[in-house]
């Protein structure tokens, strides 16, 4: 068991029955796909190609802009129709690229397998995760070479890989863990040699016996890893707080896991590296999840970036009448879709499909300071004092509450009996904070 236990937390019903038993399936061809250029935290990558050009699967179609960057790959052979403006996940049309699917799949020519993985040089593993296109796949995205290459006054002496998947309904993670347990395992000793380290760690909720137990059957077979079964409490998963299950570490203020000498990995990315190393394969693909009340045929789905929301719910037998909501990701943290048109990216954990029955009415009522949401949130804020600076512009005000600090989980707007979208407000404080700082700085 996880040593240690995070303040806050909430217990929302989970909703993981409709897939979690079932195994991953694999989506079939769409006739277009759609590669945004901003897949990732950081610099968009740079489209490489253009109208009428011939491209192949795993083949560069944008290369990285900066150190925070990663290029894109096409996930299938086709050809460009166009690159601009399109749907994308986060609201507003970004740069993307279109490509007309060929039915065929031709690959190009992949990239070297790295002999003798397991004991390869650090910078040659990650080079290759630059090279792939590896980004964090637990949502946050970030470049996974960047996040393995901390300053030398950061030394990391902890690794531990994420398979919480605390968001509910989502099971991507759960059914990767049973089906892919071995190649997890080998993900993240190929992590542990970046870092000269022996063993790390693995932390699964305890609502996952069947994952545990598999990946403690690969733990003992591997020698490197130990298997920590964390109490079910959402946001178990965030990265802080699931250091601080495991470690019993605080990350402070304003500072990141290298703080305290660790590096968190999701599960699917430490299998995106293991793959990249041995097959010379990109970030491509990746296990979702489309589920909930408002698509006929839940699922685990195997897909392939670009593919439209539209193609994935297809996969799962279509909407239901009733469907009012489409998110990407899960209910908690996810981002309500107004198209079907989006296409999935690299950090495209799920598909959630609600019912009108289950969409919460909008507006809201005034706050009745009942306290609920301080005891929820998990970072010790006051999410209702920052929503109430925030509301009267006092943004100098928001950032002295540490408004930074949020991460976001949405467990306040859960709990608050006034339906005030406190995560919302907070999201919009902190970039309204960050840009006052930068506005300070000249």
């Amino acid at each position: 068991m996880g040593r240690h236990l995070f303040r806050g937390g909430i217990h929302p019903p989970d909703e993981k029955k409709r897939t979690a038993h079932l195994p991953t399936e694999v989506a079939p061809l769409p006739e277009l796909i759609f590669l945004p250029v901003s897949q990732h935290i950081g610099a968009p990558a740079k489209p490489a190609v253009k109208k009428g050009d011939k491209v192949l699967k795993g083949q560069v179609v944008a290369t990285a802009s900066g150190f925070v960057s990663v290029p894109i790959h096409a996930s299938t052979s086709g050809v460009v129709r166009s690159v601009g403006p399109y749907h994308h996940p986060m609201g507003a049309k970004q740069l993307a690229i279109e490509i007309e699917v060929d039915g065929e799949d031709l690959a190009a020519e992949p990239l070297a397998p790295i002999e003798d993985p397991l004991n390869a040089d650090p910078n040659v593993i990650k080079s290759r995760i630059l090279e792939a296109g590896i980004v964090g796949m637990g949502g946050a995205t970030f470049p996974t070479h960047v996040k393995l290459s901390p300053p030398p006054e950061s030394p990391i002496d902890s690794v531990i890989l994420n398979g919480v998947e605390c968001e509910p309904f989502l099971t991507a993670d759960h059914r990767l863990m049973l089906e892919r347990g071995d190649d997890i395992m080998c993900g993240l000793k190929l992590i542990l040699n970046i870092f000269g380290l022996e063993r790390g760690y693995i932390g699964i909720e305890m609502n996952k016996p069947d994952a545990i137990a598999e990946m403690a059957r690969f733990a003992t077979e591997r020698g490197w890893c130990d298997i920590r079964g964390l109490e079910v409490r959402y946001p178990q998963g965030a990265e802080k707080q699931l250091i601080h299950a495991i470690l019993g570490r605080d990350v402070p203020s304003g500072a990141l896991p290298m703080a305290v000498g660790t590096v968190v990995q999701n599960v699917a990315t430490a299998v995106a590296i293991w793959e990249a190393v041995t097959k010379g394969k990109p970030l491509i693909e990746r296990v979702a999840t489309v589920t909930g009340d408002g698509v006929k045929e839940p699922k685990n789905i195997l897909i392939r970036t670009g593919m439209t929301l539209q193609h994935l719910v297809d996969q799962a037998g279509g909407l239901t009448d009733d469907c009012q909501k489409v998110i990407m990701g899960g209910p908690m943290m996810g981002m309500a879709q107004h198209t079907l048109e989006v296409p999935a990216t690299k950090g495209t954990s799920g598909v959630l499909c609600l019912p009108a029955a289950e969409v919460r009415a909008t507006g809201h009522r005034d706050c009745i300071s009942c306290g609920r949401c301080v005891s929820a949130c998990p970072m010790g804020l006051s999410p209702t004092t920052i929503f109430n600076l925030i509301d009267k512009d006092k943004v100098a005000e928001a950032d002295e509450w540490s408004a930074l600090d949020c991460i976001e989980c949405g467990s306040c707007s859960y709990v608050c009996p006034a339906w005030i979208p406190l995560v919302q407000y907070i999201r919009y404080a902190k970039g309204r904070v960050m840009a006052r700082r930068r506005e300070l700085k000249g």
